[in-house]
């Protein structure tokens, strides 16, 4: 058998499998949802950007575009509404993985009371694939590897990518279905999340070629830090030497070239935190050129691992009955970052700085504000659609003036998949959808949306037709009536004409409708604070019975020692589970294992420390309180013996001197060689006189 003929039946080997995979899985598509991470509404060419995106664009001209789709204004909000059919609220991420702030809908943490898109089309036997960010965790079940709720658990046959909210982007902590690992040398993660994506592909087609499949591709570029490679960022370090005014200025020319806005449309003010570009210092330009140019970079490489990713389908034979939608989770983002290692803005993996409002302002071209509010800028993602087999060469291209949220895309993927949503799942009952399928739209048919909410940190909102009530609350001030307005989006898309003086009628009975929604899923009480303080609070609840494993605790251990600290799960002491020091070596040196927890105190206020304690041979342990970065750190220690028997054990009162972060920690400083100890019941009582 010649080369020759030996390729030719390779071929017709491949073809003939391609074409038993579209008869096997007949009209049912796969269906592939693409999130992008803190990408501005304007960013993309085909919405009016002069970053180089390609792939993305091609997309655009092959699908359908939404003018007006809707996200949650934040990371975990909308990745829970998107992933779940439901509002954040309802599916316990009212707010963010970091905290738990006391109630079911503000829990930090995806319930059992909603079903995952993964978990829905696994019933009808869809195969299911996620690589990238999930976020949907509490943090203190990642670091504690606590997995009910990782995506394994929610539906996914196989899962890489980071599990929390941010990373570096060259040595990110990975995961691998449910095992993590450190990132590999020259690693860059939009690039393996795109490479991960492919092989999915490929594998599901040779080995599942009955099934069709859905992937969730969850990128964290171009969410800070800005971390870029080399060669991309060399691309773009000229595009912004004319400044943000003239991107700004430009961006919107294209966008209503395009179609995507009229040219009656007015464009918002430059925010006024943002100086003019020629009132900036030289040195101050070439710096933020070049943050734009790193920003611009990650969506780049972003763009061609879209690209990678089309062309597997295109080589699979898949494309065609391949359902993909392409948005972002929140508007651009303002947030000052700058705290890594070094302070230089080249892209490297020693950086941690973001592109700063000064830009968060361009990509949100036309509009006003940012992730976080629920302004325009907030909110509005772009919405691609590509669905060859069902979006017609007519309409291929074109944008649709009907409006959506990101909650439609759970009811799009149950109506073309077949699949039934439940009204139970497990032992568990199942709120019922909140979205509405877009399947009437991409047909080219219309549909009435009806009415959408929004509520985060106080920033609330309602559409309802052409009407939109906003109101935006600065951070640690309380939401007030006064700051409520309303638009007409149909004549004003960009919220430049607010109407609540001339039809407070309707302003008012929208904020009514707002208020009983509000109470149906109990967004109340509001709660303005930010980042910072919610997660102080959370601290404050200290995980001393272990029910999160090790999970917010710090351990440290050096090089001298042979030891391990894991939670035991055979209930030694108290609870469930205990913290368990195996000393294997204590070795000669200065001994160094311990185990802390930082803690946010407040002057005046009176700590007290509890906990139990056993251990297998006569042990001891020293255990105390100190400020963290102080001269004088210790407060307050004390040392004991621990034995067989549990102990009780007790650190005195102590008022403390100042606010700041403070740590409590347990220093194992005379363990013998293949001993071990537990601790449990670990408590910090407060109290004020």
């Amino acid at each position: 058998m010649t080369k020759l003929y030996r390729r030719k039946l390779k071929i017709l080997s491949a073809v003939i499998l391609m074409s038993l995979v579209v008869k096997a899985q007949g009209k049912r598509p796969n269906i592939i949802l693409i999130m992008v991470d803190d990408m501005g509404y304007s960013d993309l060419g085909c919405y009016g950007g002069e970053i180089d995106t390609p792939n993305i664009d091609q997309l655009a001209q092959e699908g359908l575009r939404y003018k007006q789709f809707y996200n949650a204004a934040r990371c975990c909000p909308t990745r829970a509404a998107l992933m779940t059919g439901i509002y954040p609220h309802q599916a316990g991420m009212g707010w963010m993985t970091v905290a738990d702030m006391g109630t079911p809908e503000y829990q930090g943490d995806l319930n059992e009371n909603c079903v995952t898109i993964a978990e829905v089309l696994k019933s009808a036997n869809y195969k299911t694939y996620m690589t990238g960010k999930w976020h949907l965790t509490n943090d203190r079940k990642v670091s504690g590897e606590v997995i009910d709720n990782w995506p394994k658990q929610r539906g996914f046959d196989r899962y890489f990518g980071i599990l929390p909210g941010t990373e570096n982007y060259f040595t990110p902590t990975l995961y691998s279905n449910n095992t993590s690992y450190t990132a590999p040398d020259d690693f860059y993660i939009t690039k393996a999340i795109s490479d991960t994506s492919a092989t999915y592909i490929k594998d599901h087609v040779l080995k599942n070629p009955k099934n069709p499949f859905f992937m969730y591709v969850a990128y964290t570029a171009p969410h800070f830090p800005l971390h870029a490679l080399e060669n991309e960022i060399n691309k773009y370090k000229i595009t912004y030497n004319v400044g943000w005014d003239s991107i700004r200025k430009s961006r919107f020319e294209k966008q209503k070239e395009i179609g995507l806005f009229s040219n009656e449309t007015s464009i918002n003010p430059r925010d006024p935190e943002v100086p003019a570009w020629e009132q900036i210092s030289e040195d101050e330009r070439n710096e933020f050129i070049m943050r734009m140019a790193i920003y611009a970079a990650q969506v780049d490489i972003m763009d061609q691992g879209i690209g990678h990713i089309t062309q597997t389908l295109k080589k699979y034979n898949q494309l065609e009955n391949t359902l993909i939608f392409f948005l972002s989770d929140n508007g651009a983002t303002a947030e000052y970052i700058s705290n890594g290692e070094s302070k230089k803005v080249d892209g490297s993996a020693n950086t941690r700085e973001s592109y700063r409002i000064n830009w968060a302002n361009v990509s949100s071209t036309p509009y006003k504000e940012y992730k976080h509010y629920t302004y325009e800028g907030g909110i509005a993602t772009p919405l691609i659609i590509h669905w060859p087999e069902t979006i017609n060469s007519e309409r291929m291209g074109t944008f649709t003036n009907d409006y959506g949220h990101i909650m439609d895309i759970m009811a799009t993927c149950v109506e073309v998949s077949g699949a039934n949503y439940p009204k139970r799942f497990g032992n568990n009952e199942i709120l019922p959808l909140q979205g509405k399928s877009l399947l009437p739209v991409i047909e080219g048919k219309t549909r009435d949306r009806g009415k959408i909410f929004w509520e985060h940190e106080a920033n609330i909102a309602m559409r309802d037709g052409n009407w939109k009530m906003v109101a935006k609350t600065e951070p640690d001030e309380q939401f007030s009536m006064s700051t409520l307005h309303l638009y007409n989006l149909e004549s004003d898309p960009t919220e430049t004409k607010d109407l609540s003086l001339q039809y407070p009628e309707q302003l008012k009975n929208m904020y009514q409708q707002w208020l009983e929604w509000g109470k149906s899923i109990n967004v109340f009480p509001l709660n303005t604070l930010g980042y910072g303080p919610r997660r102080s609070l959370y601290r404050r609840n200290i995980n001393g019975q272990f029910d999160m494993n090790l999970g917010g605790w710090e351990i440290a251990k050096s090089e001298s020692i042979e030891a391990d600290i894991v939670t035991d799960h055979a209930n030694q002491i108290s609870g469930a589970n205990a913290a368990k020091i195996q000393v294997y070596n204590a070795g000669n040196k200065p001994k160094d294992l311990s185990m802390s927890w930082s803690y946010p105190a407040k002057t005046g206020e009176k700590l007290s420390v509890e906990f139990k304690s056993k251990s297998d041979k006569p042990s001891k342990l020293s255990f105390g309180l100190k400020k963290v970065n102080s001269a004088n750190p210790v407060l307050i220690s004390n040392d004991v013996l621990v034995d067989k028997e549990v102990g009780e054990f007790l650190l005195p009162t102590i008022t403390i001197p100042e606010d700041g972060n403070y740590e409590l920690y347990f220093y194992m400083g005379d363990i013998k060689d293949n001993s071990t100890l537990w601790i449990d019941a670990v408590n910090i009582k407060t109290s004020y006189n």
